[in-house]
């Protein structure tokens, strides 16, 4: 097995980091490697924000449903789906953008481009033997996130990744099996006996984790995840309309605000 395959076969999600600083060439080689991963017609529409100040930092972890990982890693980069660029395009050619930004396409190649530089960012900072969580939680309160980062009209941060080297070593996740995930010439809908096969393998995880705080299986995981009435991000529509990509009369904002939590 080649030395890539290694790496992203070897992933786990790493929340405890040595108090050492990642080197700046270091990080410029996985900010390089996210530009050259693929995007859409060449457009590009990722941003990438390092937060590298320690009362920064703890202001993210705050807002981010208090995950102490933020603060103890030395670099958290908050990845945007970015159509700032477009609309000076576009102002430089006299061109309308607002009539066309609010299109839903824009919203699903936004996330495809920030999931796919995210995980070339993972990919290559952990080639260099840094360890990195993904952070959903940046839109938890996107409002302030936004004033934080000091993001003009049609940003959006999506994603967050603590980024540090590893002081653990959690162990990697049993993952789907195969044949759930992957089909050839048609998707195959009869997926219960996989999906009680795999609930037996991370039943076993969870009782195995030194630190377990988790018990049941995967699929009670993904059914209590979605439990009625999904709001885990109550601000997201909000965060749309304010960043031009939905019309006030799009926006629903939940009778109850409460808010929920998840990290990658």
């Amino acid at each position: 097995m080649n030395e890539v395959m290694n790496t992203l076969l070897s992933h786990q999600s790493i929340r405890i980091f040595e108090d050492k600083l990642i080197e700046d060439e270091i990080l410029d080689q996985i900010i390089k490697a996210m530009q050259a991963a693929p995007n859409w017609v060449n457009l590009q529409h990722v941003s990438v924000i390092a937060v590298k100040d320690q009362e920064r930092r703890e202001r993210f972890s705050t807002l981010c449903g208090n995950q102490k990982h933020i603060i103890k890693a030395p670099v958290f980069l908050v990845f945007c789906a970015d159509f700032y660029r477009t609309w000076l395009a576009c102002q430089a050619r006299n061109q309308p953008f607002d009539e066309v930004a609010g299109q839903i396409d824009n919203l699903i190649v936004g996330a495809n481009e920030v999931g796919i530089a995210l995980g070339t960012a993972v990919a290559a900072a952990e080639s260099f033997g840094l360890g990195t969580v993904p952070i959903g939680d940046i839109r938890l309160h996107a409002l302030e996130a936004i004033q934080e980062l000091n993001l003009p009209k049609y940003v959006l941060p999506l994603l967050g990744l603590c980024v540090g080297y590893p002081a653990e070593n959690p162990g990697i996740k049993p993952r789907l099996p195969r044949e759930a995930i992957y089909f050839e010439e048609q998707y195959n809908q009869d997926l219960k006996p996989l999906l009680a096969q795999y609930d037996d393998t991370y039943s076993q995880y969870l009782k195995e984790r030194p630190w377990n705080s988790r018990v049941g299986n995967w699929t009670q995981l993904a059914a209590d995840f979605y439990r009625p009435p999904y709001k885990h991000y109550p601000e997201v529509p909000e965060m749309l309309r304010q960043q031009g990509f939905l019309s006030s009369n799009q926006v629903q904002v939940p009778a109850n605000n409460e808010k929920g939590r998840r990290d990658g």
